[in-house]
């Protein structure tokens, strides 16, 4: 998700600067907004299938409901109880971010259960203007989300908003502290408890490439960033971490080991209270974990061709056993 927001903020200058039409575009469903001629991708189609290596789950597979289409799901979000998903959708994945913008359907959408059946999922309007949202996570009734929009400290600030009388509103930006340059903050993820953010980094101090870092909040404000040090953190890129609610499991992605693109890894808190040795759970174009407090796991699978050109990315699912 994160690569399709670098670069986008001379775009969307440009984009408001330019248009003669004020607020947003018309929307649309997602049918509507995937090119005619595409084509769902299947586990049967698929060059590089998910591998499992842990006894705990069963086999990944493609979420079931209302969730995957012929475009590009991505930056899955669960909320611990269930029941409630969140994530990005764009129709789809080789059009620049300039038409990503118009298109009437890319940004957040969710789904809510009811009655054990997930609703058909709907997109959630957080901006006046033209904006890319995306990497939400969320905490009780508090959205946090990333934002390619103007009046943004960065190319891309996180915002805040909140769900009240049954819609997500009141966003605000994040303030100038965590959308700096000091912080350098990429997908992130909170505490059950509100009081410390995890999050990806290539900031200055790591161990190399992207790091896992947390910053924790004292009186209100948040603290200046800790790097999480080896064994969480290594020469490779670590990066979308999620906490399990209650604090003892922390999950992320890091290259994998003996297969393509990027693996999920989960490290175990010690009777110390430091990380323990990450492993290796799921393989093969495996990305941004994010589980129930069942242990589910739900994840990003994107699919490539035999020349290595991403297709379609899809949601996928690893129930606990």
């Amino acid at each position: 998700m994160k690569i399709l927001f670098y670069g986008l903020w001379l775009t969307i200058f440009i984009a408001l600067g330019c248009s003669n039409n004020s607020g947003l575009p018309a929307q649309k469903t997602r049918a509507e907004a995937i090119p005619a001629g595409a084509v769902k991708q299947t586990p049967a189609d698929d060059l590089f299938p998910p591998h499992l290596q842990s006894g705990e789950w069963e086999d990944p597979i493609p979420l079931p409901g209302p969730f995957n289409t012929a475009g590009a799901e991505d930056s899955p979000f669960i909320t611990p109880d269930g029941n409630r998903f969140f994530f990005f959708f764009t129709p789809d994945l080789n059009i620049p971010a300039n038409e990503q913008l118009f298109d009437g359907a890319t940004g957040i959408w969710w789904s809510q259960k009811a009655a054990g059946q997930w609703t058909e999922p709907e997109r959630i309007i957080l901006n006046d203007e033209v904006s890319l949202d995306g990497c939400e996570f969320v905490l009780g009734d508090d959205m946090w989300f990333c934002s390619a929009r103007a009046g943004n400290y960065l190319e891309i600030d996180y915002y805040l908003a909140a769900y009240k009388n049954n819609k997500w509103t009141d966003w605000e930006n994040a303030g100038p502290r965590l959308n700096s340059q000091e912080f350098g903050i990429g997908e992130l993820h909170i505490s059950s408890d509100g009081n410390t953010m995890y999050f990806g980094s290539n900031r200055p101090g790591g161990l190399g490439g992207m790091d896992l870092w947390k910053s924790v909040k004292t009186d209100g404000e948040w603290g200046n960033p800790v790097n999480l040090g080896s064994p969480v953190n290594s020469a490779a890129d670590e990066y979308m971490p999620f906490l399990s609610s209650d604090g003892n499991e922390l999950w992320f992605n890091r290259p994998s080991v003996s297969y393509s693109g990027p693996a999920i890894l989960r490290s175990k808190i010690l009777n110390n209270g430091e990380w323990g040795n990450p492993e290796e759970i799921i393989s093969e174009f495996a990305g941004e974990p994010t589980l129930d407090d069942q242990g589910n796991i739900y994840f990003i699978h994107h699919y490539f061709d035999s020349n290595g050109k991403m297709i379609e990315a899809d949601i996928y699912f690893a129930r606990k056993k």
